[in-house]
């Protein structure tokens, strides 16, 4: 696998999450990006653009793999030096996750509970689960004194806000001297990295978009609330035990808040159900009876591109080329890692980092 050059010639495929980190690392190591995306630069088109951009590698073990755990560990280390030096501040908290239940919902508590010990008896370095009584409830989150008999905290998990990134991202693009192509989709036969004229490499991230060409992706159907709710007080995300599933209220600045957790599988983009609205919102009403008074911002629909087992890969389908896709549901988690792991792959033709997240390579 070739490696590249001083001053090589990149173009990325795609502007979304992972589109953006990369182009932003590349230019800042001198080298020629340009980026073609199909939406805007506000980033319309991507799944992370709706998303609550929680980083939960031990929360989210109850329904993926170690490997992405591992990487979910490596991105909440990584995260603070790929924010610092962005020209715009972006919102980020390492303030744990909370997770509660309503006494009906004790047995599923406590399969959840059992789920998250395992995951940290074969991944010891994950800090330990804190059990908490109705008062270790009020003293983490005052504003739920009173609500909860019973919870969990789940120690120095994080998040940060997605739209606050997109646009800081943006802008670095822009001071970077990346060229890139809003509304202007393009596919991987429309390059031939290599030849006369054409990038060194071509580098395509754009989730669903790739489907022609990697017809193992699926959509899985995500529908999210954003709630301003002044009347309401949380200082880290909230995770709701649900007969269904598991509802997450995650607490952006000014009172904000992405509510969310509906997963289906469908790549339909319609408007949000009546019934998930229904149980969203009775949901959150259950936590905090001030979200009673909050106001509906949005009410957005997206769907996450999925490979067959649930987990990313990077492939190389011809020299030059490598796609990287299948982030899930667990985009703002694990992209660092493969951030990190392509710019490996480019710069010295071989990732040991991929070894630590089981991730087959071209």
């Amino acid at each position: 696998m070739r490696t590249l050059s001083a001053n090589s010639s990149i173009t990325i495929l795609g502007a979304g999450l992972l589109g953006r980190l990369l182009a932003v690392s590349l230019a800042r190591q001198g080298h020629r990006v340009q980026v073609f995306e199909a939406g805007g630069p506000e980033g319309e088109g991507s799944a992370a653009r709706v998303a609550a951009a929680m980083l939960a590698p031990l929360a989210e073990s109850a329904v993926t793999e170690p490997s992405v755990v591992r990487m979910g560990q490596h991105a909440l280390g990584r995260w603070p030096a790929l924010l610092a030096p962005l020209p715009a501040p972006v919102f980020f908290q390492r303030n744990g996750t909370l997770i509660v239940w309503h006494r009906q919902d004790a047995p599923e508590a406590a399969r959840l509970r059992g789920l998250l010990e395992h995951t940290q008896s074969r991944l010891p370095t994950l800090p330990h689960l804190q059990p908490l009584d109705a008062q270790g409830i009020a003293q983490a989150e005052p504003a739920l004194a009173q609500r909860f008999s019973q919870g969990l905290l789940l120690p120095g998990e994080g998040q940060l806000d997605n739209r606050q990134l997109f646009a800081a991202l943006a802008q670095a693009m822009d001071q970077l001297g990346v060229h890139v192509h809003w509304h202007s989709p393009r596919d991987l036969d429309d390059f031939q990295p290599g030849a006369a004229g054409q990038p060194d490499w071509l580098l395509d991230c754009r989730g669903l978009g790739a489907r022609p060409q990697w017809n193992q992706l699926r959509g899985v159907r995500g529908e999210v609330l954003r709630i301003h709710a002044p009347e309401v007080t949380l200082s880290r995300p909230t995770r709701l035990v649900h007969p269904r599933y598991s509802i997450y209220v995650a607490p952006k600045q000014d009172h904000l808040f992405v509510v969310g957790a509906t997963e289906i599988e469908s790549d339909d983009r319609s408007p949000m159900s009546v019934r998930s609205a229904l149980e969203l919102l009775s949901a959150i009403y259950t936590v905090h009876s001030g979200f009673a008074e909050g106001r509906i911002l949005e009410m957005n629909t997206h769907c996450r591109p999925t490979l067959p087992d649930n987990l990313p890969a990077i492939r190389q389908p011809r020299p030059g080329v490598l796609q990287i896709n299948g982030l899930y549901r667990h985009g703002f988690m694990i992209a660092p890692a493969l951030h990190d792991v392509a710019l490996e792959l480019l710069e010295q033709g071989q990732s040991p980092l991929a070894n630590q997240f089981d991730l087959s390579l071209p």
